[in-house]
């Protein structure tokens, strides 16, 4: 059940949310979108190493997606060390896991919205190589006071859901740098429109 719930929040985040942003904001097909960027995406899945990622994640983004190399070159290097959308997921589910398996009980509201604020402050500290998310979570576990040794109960599924929530960073930041694109088109199309005329500059 928490491998289900864990995939289940990747799958909601990369198949809704995100192609969502892209069709409404980056005014992109997801699908094609996601085609053009399957090769950075396999290749995340099967390194669990969203740096290790980067090189082919720029090129799919530049040469596949149209994106321009002065957007991708910003946003995907910056997206690569502090957006992490999906060790953000991972880590809050995994520590209410942990909680209810050493408590027996579900953590109060209070501490819970400490979790998910504590695991997206730490993914953005977490390195693009893999468990690194591991490591951050005992800042989380730390928080709301539960045995940093507990996470041994996650460790022998720890690698699988690395593997997904890795795919789930490139595609989210691939996604980023869509979005930027569009945006940074949308205000260079304005501000030539706005721009006064040679006389009036004079």
């Amino acid at each position: 059940w928490y491998m289900l719930t864990v995939l289940l929040a990747f799958g909601c985040h990369a198949l809704i949310v995100l192609p969502a942003i892209l069709h409404f904001i980056a005014k992109k097909n997801p699908l094609h979108f996601a085609q053009a960027m399957s090769p950075a995406l396999l290749t995340a899945f099967s390194s669990a190493s969203s740096n290790g990622t980067l090189p082919l994640t720029m090129a799919c983004v530049e040469k596949r997606a149209g994106v321009s190399n002065r957007v991708s070159s910003f946003v995907l290097h910056l997206g690569a060390t502090i957006n992490m959308d999906g060790t953000a997921l991972y880590e809050a589910v995994a520590v209410l896991f942990i909680s209810q398996m050493y408590h027996g009980a579900v953590l109060p509201l209070d501490q819970q919205i400490v979790v998910a604020l504590t695991a997206l402050l730490a993914s953005v500290g977490a390195a693009g190589i893999p468990h690194a998310g591991l490591v951050m979570m005992v800042i989380i576990l730390q928080a709301v006071n539960l045995p940093v040794e507990m996470q041994g109960i996650i460790l022998a599924v720890d690698r699988v859901l690395d593997m997904c929530r890795t795919s789930v960073n490139v595609w989210s930041d691939s996604c980023g740098c869509a979005v930027v694109a569009r945006l940074e088109a949308r205000g260079s199309a304005g501000s030539v429109e706005g721009k006064p005329s040679v006389e009036g500059e004079v």
